[in-house]
């Protein structure tokens, strides 16, 4: 099974409404795919980081981007797109001064966590559909509801024996979904933040769940296999081999009728 076939396999599977999308990291613009839109030139203006997500996986585009083509400060400081030397306490500040964090020592606590980029590491990345991504991807991200997303853990415990883990922290999600799989070579569940819901319209059903992209044919593989025997699937199929109970007065107006 190729990266397309497998990607086409999760989206009929799952019923996703959106593309699972592919994303790379790169070491030089010049390696950015020839065909990726550049918001900077392509659309005139900077975007940030979730917005390119939801042009890939909505759209279908394949979007690249560096410096020049974006405008989120915390996710451009995160993804080492700025100069900052000491990109966990520049966010704590950042954290303080728009009261997402108590006091510095707290907002320091959990950027310790976060999943930062060095600065000047990677100066483009490239984003696409997973079926026709023309790069190999370093992170694969699938946006579904909650029963989508438990589908998706239980083909990588199935294949792994590992419990997926979480690190929520409710703002620059962005960093948990595409950076944190990247360099965990872990899968991640996401739940995407303030950002995500307002510039790229994530709904609020939505979840995230991220794989390393060389596990792209494990997780396809756990999903045909996770649950056979029980008919797990998606949808969830409910349990009908039942007979409901009703108000008294519905069997006394049976008993009357002749229903029963």
């Amino acid at each position: 099974m190729n990266q397309g076939e497998a990607a086409e396999f999760l989206s009929n599977d799952l019923r996703l409404k959106t593309f699972p999308i592919a994303l790379k990291f790169f070491k030089d613009k010049t390696d950015l795919p020839e065909k990726s839109r550049r918001p900077s030139e392509a659309l005139g203006k900077r975007i940030t980081i979730c917005q390119a997500v939801t042009m890939a996986r909505v759209y279908g585009w394949t979007m690249g981007l560096a410096k020049e083509d974006l405008i989120c400060v915390p996710a451009m400081i995160t993804f080492g797109f700025t100069r900052a030397s000491d990109q966990r306490s520049t966010i704590a500040k950042l954290f303080c001064d728009v009261t997402f964090g108590r006091d510095l020592a707290t907002a320091q606590k959990e950027t310790a966590s976060m999943s930062v980029l060095p600065s000047g590491e990677y100066p483009a990345m490239a984003m696409a559909p997973v079926k026709k991504a023309s790069f190999e991807a370093d992170t694969i991200a699938v946006y579904g509801n909650p029963a989508q997303i438990m589908r998706l853990i239980q083909a990588w415990v199935f294949t792994e024996g590992e419990r997926i883990t979480g690190n929520f922290g409710g703002k620059v999600e962005c960093t948990e979904y595409l950076i944190a799989p990247f360099l965990s070579q872990a899968p991640r569940v996401a739940i995407p933040g303030n950002g995500d819901r307002i510039f790229s319209m994530t709904q609020d059903e939505e979840l995230v769940l991220s794989f390393p992209g060389s596990a792209l044919e494990r997780m396809v593989s756990g999903l045909k296999e996770a649950g056979k025997k029980l008919g797990a699937r998606y949808p969830i199929t409910f349990y009908q081999n039942f007979q409901p109970e009703f108000p008294k007065i519905y069997k006394q107006v049976g008993e009357e009728v002749g229903a029963f």
